[in-house]
């Protein structure tokens, strides 16, 4: 076995790469997209394992980012990290490599077809050492995981640990389950509470129209005015998109992407990529204009307009991604946990940070989460 580390996805066929991920939205062509976005701040690497003849046995995304460590922080750490900041500028950004991207929902860990498990130990552990190797010979202080799933956790736990990794839990993906022919069946299996607080909210919204395109070509501009408000408001933020990543992912997977746009008369108030499959639609990015958002309800009126897609579409999973996971419970949807692996290559350094993350962990301050946590442990 030889593993490799390249710079651009193009290294690998479509074909092969697609292999290792059956049924996965975020393929080769997404990843491709993603490339050529030119997203401030990130430069990509793909690992591979390839056997003697050659043949690709498995693969995983990555990428190199000046990265923030407040970035998860909230309340008077991330106040304390914002004092920090302005007066010692590099105290908080270390070079890191991460397996997984900041732009796609889960770390993609592949295999190829029939695999067994104590082989598929043995792939993830040379990605994990040229991961390493990489990391001495580039000057990068943290190797990380982001977003491994709860499906491959006995396998991260593993060979995530044998590397000296640690973990602490990332936010949950939400997935409802699309099993009713119309809205009002939907909505019939939610709370009484829940129910009669989405008829009010669309009553709200009276006025606001819906087109579904397959390219914003001639409103990019307004597209990236909603996408800065939303990414101005997030609580949490990472990457930064650009109007090439918009343009790429809907020309580069034709048929399997959309842009869901909302309308106040001639004014566009908020829109939302998706990607969609037979089975399933990926809500990827929602944009909002929040002098508007509350008083028309937006948020849930695009949630119902997607719910709607997935029933005329007779897709059976409607995947709202990460965020507001407490709030997607709410509208029925099941949560799956995801698990960010990391250390600090400076000892001293690791240790520290293993004492602050006692505190900083998200299931701390968050009981939703806490619950999840413990039930995926039993």
């Amino acid at each position: 076995m030889e593993a490799i580390v390249v710079d651009s996805i193009e290294a690998f066929g479509r074909e092969e790469w697609n292999r290792l991920f059956p049924d996965e939205l975020e393929d080769w062509s997404y990843y491709r997209a993603v490339e050529k976005s030119g997203l401030p701040d990130f430069s990509w690497l793909y690992f591979g394992v390839r056997d003697a003849a050659g043949l690709l046995r498995a693969a995983a995304p990555a990428f190199v980012t000046d990265y923030r460590l407040d970035t998860t922080l909230s309340g008077g750490l991330k106040r304390f990290a914002d004092w920090l900041t302005r007066h010692f500028p590099r105290l908080l950004r270390q070079k890191m490599l991460s397996l997984g991207s900041p732009v796609s929902e889960i770390c993609h860990l592949g295999f190829a077809p029939g695999v067994p498990t104590d082989e598929q130990q043995r792939l993830l552990d040379a990605i994990l050492a040229k991961a390493e190797s990489f990391a001495r010979g580039n000057r990068v202080r943290m190797i990380a995981v982001k977003d491994a799933t709860a499906a491959q956790d006995a396998l991260w736990a593993a060979a995530a640990k044998a590397h000296g990794l640690r973990r602490q839990p990332g936010l949950p993906t939400a997935f409802l389950d699309v099993k009713f022919s119309n809205i009002d069946e939907y909505l019939a299996t939610l709370s009484k509470a829940t129910r009669k607080d989405i008829r009010r909210k669309l009553k709200g919204a009276g006025g606001l129209r819906v087109e579904w395109r397959i390219g914003i070509d001639g409103i990019e501009g307004e597209v990236m005015r909603l996408y800065k408000s939303t990414h101005a408001n997030a609580q949490f933020s990472f990457e930064e998109l650009t109007s090439e990543y918009f343009h790429n992912v809907l020309r580069g997977m034709a048929g399997r992407a959309s842009c869901a746009t909302y309308w106040l008369g001639d004014k566009l108030v908020a829109f939302n990529l998706v990607l969609h499959d037979g089975k399933r639609l990926l809500d990827k990015f929602l944009g909002m204009d929040y002098a508007v958002a509350r008083e028309y309800n937006l948020y849930f009126y695009t949630w119902i307009e997607n719910v709607r897609r997935c029933i005329d579409l007779k897709l059976a999973l409607y995947q709202s991604g990460q965020g507001l996971h407490a709030l997607k419970r709410r509208l029925g949807s099941r949560l799956s946990a995801n698990w960010l692996w990391y250390r600090h290559r400076n000892r001293i350094v690791d240790a520290i940070f293993a004492l602050v993350e006692r505190i900083a962990r998200f299931d701390r301050h968050d009981p939703e989460l806490a619950a999840l946590l413990k039930d995926s442990a039993t």
